[in-house]
């Protein structure tokens, strides 16, 4: 008897001995926001192809590739020469005018006066008050002519519309240039967006996404918060996609335009399904999925089936054994109805 009871101890004693130490957790039940991360372009939402605005030679070019400007700073001056000649002809004309003007104005002011004491003839008060018309008009049409020769002369400087930085310059100094031809590539980092091509599957999802985290990879360390602000309801039939712009208040002077970045959207599912932790799911050679659930200390295996990855973890479409636990460690060398000895107070749910 004494011998039975000696044997019946050491059994015990090396069945717990045998006894695999897991860590477990329990599978939470809910709805989840599924993860879709998709990497994009950053664009500006001012991209301006500067142009002369009259024909000319080029006589300084003021900025360069990479030069940060503020709206209304020029950027290139043609040569004037000829245009500032002819400003000054033109206000030289309606300085004469206005003197020929007042002329004439003083010599119907005495004839209206020597008309009232009926000293001189009506006939050349008349005409006198024609020749004043006359010159009025002039003096209209050489002042038109005046501020149109001050545009000409303006417009052979090229000024920043915006503020932004000089991407690209396509002109030297002593070149001609005409209407049109694009000088410089300015790009304003006031406002950027972050294009998407999202497959049109998720196209729907991707409208009521919770929210976006943007993470450009310029800045890998720093996230951003991405809005929204266009979905374009028409696809691409090669990529079978559709553009989804979102806006990134935050990074106004941290980010380039052209450079990359993945957008995470967070998209909410309607329906309840079993989550597990990323831990807890086994990966077989061929393919399948399992988990290893413990009861009574008893560890069981199930093949499963998986869904969506979320923030909380891997969801679960294969039925699980209602409230119990799964092995988040331990389970790489488990087997099914192997003994476990839980190392932990039960986590999650």
């Amino acid at each position: 008897m004494r011998y039975l009871m000696i044997g019946l101890y050491l059994l015990c004693f090396a069945v717990h001995a045998s006894a695999v130490p897991v860590t477990v957790a329990l599978p939470q039940t809910g709805s989840t926001n599924e993860l879709l991360p998709l990497s994009g372009s950053i664009k500006s939402a001012r991209v301006a192809r500067l142009s002369a605005r009259t024909d000319g030679l080029v006589a300084k070019v003021l900025v360069d590739a990479g030069s940060q400007v503020r709206a209304g700073q020029p950027l290139l001056a043609l040569d004037d020469t000829l245009a500032v000649h002819q400003l000054a002809q033109r206000q030289a004309d309606v300085i004469a005018v206005k003197t020929m003007l007042a002329e004439k104005q003083r010599l119907l002011t005495e004839a209206q006066t020597l008309s009232a004491q009926q000293l001189f003839p009506e006939t050349e008060r008349a005409i006198r008050q024609a020749a004043l018309t006359e010159a009025e008009a002039n003096l209209q049409s050489l002042t038109a002519a005046l501020a149109h020769q001050k545009e000409v002369v303006a417009r052979h400087q090229l000024m920043a519309p915006f503020a932004g930085v000089i991407s690209s310059k396509q002109t030297e100094t002593g070149e001609w240039v005409n209407v049109g031809t694009e000088i410089f590539t300015l790009v304003s980092q006031e406002q950027l967006w972050l294009d998407i091509q999202v497959p049109q599957e998720m196209f729907q999802s991707v409208a009521t996404a919770t929210h976006v985290d943007i993470a450009a990879d310029m800045l890998p360390e720093q996230q951003f918060i991405g809005h929204v602000n266009a979905l374009v309801p028409v696809s691409d039939h090669n990529a079978r996609s559709f553009l989804v712009r979102l806006t990134i208040p935050e990074a106004d002077g941290l980010l380039m335009p052209g450079t990359s970045a993945t957008a995470t959207f967070h998209l909410q599912r309607a329906q309840h399904s079993v989550v597990v932790p990323q831990d807890a799911l086994i990966r077989h050679p061929d393919g399948q999925f399992s988990v290893f659930t413990v009861q009574n200390n008893i560890a069981q295996r199930h093949t499963v089936q998986v869904g969506h990855t979320s923030a909380i973890g891997i969801e679960i479409l294969s039925p699980l054994p209602k409230d119990a636990p799964v092995v988040i460690r331990g389970n790489e060398s488990l087997q099914d109805q192997q003994s476990v000895s839980v190392l932990n107070s039960v986590i999650g749910g």
